[in-house]
Order: structure tokens, then C-alpha cells, then sequence
């Protein structure tokens, strides 16, 4: 009840904004005396790579608009969690937020099949898969998003390699029979975790650190960094690595927020969408190993394929659940995306 309260709050209070904003683009734009003034909602934490780009995403944007356009960041799911956040992004109660794919399948089923495990060669082939303005699967299904729901994919960064954490130890597949493991709530996320051989625990971010700490759910699995910011090695012994899905973020805008924006005004934001892509999915790059190492400081113990983590066992088992389910209905698109050069 109090979520739904909150929620209606900000849906006044962004239609409000959605209002100011239209009404200063009919008088020739938002100045920097009259700004248009955004929010930005996500569910991580602040010092969180991904906490940090929507800071420089909208530091960049107030810098290249001479403070025209100001963008308010509310981080650790201060404006909702995953599925309310898409949500919010569709009816314009906020502006702008970033949301893994396979949080946005409220919205459009199909996106969930950019977070399928094992799909990626590499990093790179992973970013060009997730480029709106060049991949074919994204570029067609961005326009199904739009129409079906009034939401736009403006860039997608890499934000790591998620990997499985427990509090106890798993070598195979065998290892989790009946363990349960939090999954985000979308279909291609519980089948990743049941395909690891879990029990696939459907739980918003926002509560993880209780159901973790309360035994809801004995594991949980994420990119290093979030692990690490989150610290969630208070609450977790063993890290796991699976490197199960190489993964992008995407940063959607509610689309009359991105129609009522000026011609410049859009190109400065493709401009400032592309600078802070390159710069979030460097800084994951440069940070993984430090904070692996970081984790084996505060008392983690990991589990690679050199302490004999049978990772092509996980590979295998995975793939077959998720042929399964989505080979069928996404074989295509798989195929498009394999073919990315």
C-alpha cells in the first residue's frame, strides 16, 4: 500500500514536470532561469557504477545545455523498485531511469532476451548487440517499445559479468539442487537460475539484503560490482564464477519526455549518451578485478574453474533451459545477434 501511496505521488509529481517542460518547449525551450528539470529513478546504490553514470549522464547534460535541462537522480529505489520503475517510465511519472533488459519485459516480453545466459562473444560483441542506433534486433524492437508502450532505449552500457553468490559452496549444477537463489523477476532471469540448478526465487532488488540476511533465499547472483557496493559480502561466503550472462544496462526515457525535446536539445542527449556508455562500461571493465580482489579482503572465498568450478557444466545446463523456453520464440533474434561482426 505504501509503495502504490508513493507511487501515485510521483506520478503527480511527473506529470507536473512533463507539463513545465512542454510548456517551456512552446516558448522557445527550457534557460537556464527556467529549466527543465527531469527525474532520473534506479534501484542501485549511489557509488554503484551504475549509481555513478546516471550522475555523469546528468552532469553532462546540465554542462552541454548550459543548465537548461537539469536532471535529479534518486538512487537505491527511492522512486520505486524494478518493475515499478518501468512502469513509471511508461505512463511519464518519471523521466529517465536505467533497468536491466530483463527488467523491462513488463513492458515488451522480447527485450528479456538480451540478458540470455552464454549469448556474447565478448564485451564488444555485447555492445554492438545493445546499440540502439546500429543493432537490428534492438533498433526493431526499440520501435515495438515505443509504439506498445511509450518508452525509449537512449544507450545501453556494459555494468559486468553476473556471477552466482551463496552461502555455500557450488562446483556444478548438482551442487544447488534445491537451493534457493533470487532471481530478478523475469522469466529469462528464473530460468538462468533454475538452469544453474537452483530453485529460482522471484524478489525485487530492493529487498534482497533482507531475504538474504533472513534465509528467504540462500544466494543471489550480480556483476562484481554490484556485490561489492552493496556489500553484500556481509551476507554471502562464496562467490561463484559462472559468468553467466555478460550484461548491458539500458537507460530508457518516456518518449513524450523525448518528443517535447528540442532538435538540439536530442542531439546533445545522443551526444551525452554515447560519452557516458563508453565511460560506464570502461570504468566496469577497469574495476572488476580490483573489486574481486576486494571481496577476497573482506573474507569471500572464490570459486573459479581453477579451485574446480565445472563451468561448461553450468554452460550446458543453462542452454538447455533456455533453449527450451526461448528457443522457439527468440531462435531468430539469437541468430541476428550471432551474426554481429
Amino acid at each position: 500500500m505504501k509503495k502504490c501511496i508513493a507511487l501515485l505521488v510521483v506520478f503527480s509529481l511527473g506529470l507536473s514536470l512533463f507539463a513545465n517542460g512542454a510548456q517551456d518547449s512552446s516558448k522557445g525551450g527550457p534557460t537556464p532561469d527556467k529549466p527543465l528539470v527531469l527525474r532520473y529513478g534506479h534501484m542501485n546504490a549511489p557509488g554503484s557504477v551504475n549509481g555513478l553514470q546516471a550522475e555523469y549522464f546528468a552532469k553532462r547534460i546540465k554542462e552541454e545545455t548550459k543548465g537548461a535541462i537539469q536532471i535529479q537522480v534518486f538512487p537505491s529505489s527511492q522512486l520505486g523498485g524494478i518493475a515499478e520503475l518501468a512502469e513509471a517510465i511508461s505512463t511519464g511519472a518519471v523521466a529517465m531511469s536505467h533497468n536491466t533488459f530483463g527488467g523491462l519485459q513488463s513492458l515488451l516480453d522480447e527485450l528479456g532476451l538480451f540478458d540470455t545466459p552464454y549469448l556474447y562473444r565478448n564485451v564488444d560483441h555485447l555492445l554492438k548487440a545493445t546499440d540502439p542506433e546500429t543493432s537490428p534486433v534492438l533498433k526493431e524492437l526499440n520501435q515495438k517499445l515505443i509504439a506498445a508502450r511509450k518508452t525509449r532505449i537512449l544507450y545501453a552500457f556494459y555494468f559486468g559479468t553476473r556471477e552466482l553468490t551463496s552461502n555455500k559452496p557450488a562446483y556444478k549444477p548438482e551442487d544447488l539442487k534445491g537451493i534457493k537463489i533470487r532471481a530478478i523477476p523475469s522469466p529469462i532471469y528464473q530460468a538462468a537460475v533454475e538452469g544453474m540448478g537452483a530453485v529460482a526465487v522471484p524478489i525485487d532488488w530492493s529487498e534482497i539484503s533482507v531475504a538474504l540476511s533472513t534465509g528467504v533465499v540462500s544466494g543471489q547472483e550480480n556483476p562484481v560490482d554490484t556485490i561489492f557496493s552493496n556489500n553484500l559480502n556481509e551476507v554471502q561466503k562464496y562467490i561463484m564464477m559462472t559468468d553467466h550472462i555478460i550484461a548491458a544496462e539500458p537507460v530508457v526515457i518516456n518518449e513524450g519526455v523525448w518528443q517535447a525535446l528540442s532538435a538540439e536539445n536530442k542531439a546533445i542527449f545522443l551526444k551525452v549518451a554515447k560519452e557516458t556508455r563508453d565511460w560506464a562500461s570502461n570504468k566496469v571493465r577497469d574495476s572488476d578485478a580490483k573489486e574481486l580482489q576486494g571481496l577476497k579482503d573482506r573474507g569471500m572465498t572464490v570459486i573459479d574453474e581453477k579451485a574446480g568450478l565445472q563451468k561448461e557444466a553450468f554452460r550446458l545446463s543453462v542452454q538447455k533451459v533456455v533453449n527450451d523456453r526461448f528457443g522457439t520464440k527468440w531462435g531468430s533474434y539469437y541468430k541476428q545477434i550471432a551474426d554481429i561482426k
